[in-house]
């Protein structure tokens, strides 16, 4: 049976159906905004055809293109340009209300991808100063001469646990030879954390300041998903990133048979 078409003037059920339509072209590879113009231009004739309704459904669409400009086309200016927007037609919807949060953590996004793109192999990791989960000092220039894994991780990051295997062999197996592992742990719970290590035996330095995912260290360095880890030189240049299973191995192998 076919379903009956939505009630016109239905902002919800219209956005719904040109939500479907999106999708569809998203599924058939069409992810550039010259492959959805039409829909875009939709967004603005459902903006048009209910322009006297100030609720949140309606409010809902311009949200939603914005949300398109931001996830699919890679146009966060365009998004926030639209987000604003949202602010001034719309400043008593829940969206509109939200609409300061949403900036805030666009301008987030963009600085934390500015950062991480800085951190390219070739290029120098910026060194900090800062205190372990020891209360001793910690900094990278302490490694000079060493080889060294700069490692984002967290004992509730599946992936990073899977990792841990390979990471206490190549520590086990290489340490004397020269390599160091610094970990940034974005955990939360310090007695957690502090249980963990224990309980695997990870004995290098920590830094910790229970914050998450807005760990002072994760932000400076725009890391945005776990794990990631540098490798460094001696020199503390970015020789190779996220090296997992036995790339890591491999890595430190040719390395250190070079000295």
């Amino acid at each position: 049976m076919v379903a009956p078409a939505p009630a016109a003037g239905d902002a919800r059920q219209e956005l719904q159906q040109l939500v479907g339509k999106i999708n569809g072209q998203l599924q058939a590879g069409k992810h550039t905004e010259a492959d959805l113009a039409g829909e875009l231009q939709e967004f603005d004739v459902l903006l048009a055809e209910h322009k006297a309704e100030k609720t949140d459904d309606v409010a809902q669409i311009l949200l939603m293109k914005a949300m398109l400009y931001v996830e699919v086309l890679n146009n966060p200016a365009k998004g926030a340009e639209l987000i604003r927007q949202l602010k001034a037609d719309f400043p008593d919807t829940k969206q509109g209300q939200d609409a300061d949060k949403m900036l805030t953590a666009l301008a987030r996004q963009e600085e934390a991808a500015k950062s991480r793109a800085a951190l390219a192999v070739g290029k120098p990791f910026p060194d900090f100063a800062e205190t372990d989960l020891g209360g001793q000092p910690l900094s990278l220039g302490a490694y000079k001469g060493k080889l060294v894994l700069v490692d984002f991780w967290a004992t509730w990051c599946g992936p990073c646990v899977g990792e841990l295997p390979n990471v206490l062999a190549a520590y086990k197996k290489y340490h004397d030879q020269g390599f160091e592992i610094v970990g940034i742990s974005l955990d939360q719970d310090e007695a957690k954390l502090t249980s963990f290590l224990k309980e695997q035996g990870i004995t290098w330095a920590q830094y910790f300041d229970g914050k998450g995912w807005d760990n002072k260290l994760a932000v400076k360095y725009g890391i945005q998903s776990i794990p990631a880890t540098f490798l460094l030189d001696g020199d503390g240049t970015i020789v190779a990133q996220d090296l997992r299973g036995g790339a890591l191995d491999a890595e430190l192998a040719r390395r250190l048979a070079k000295k």
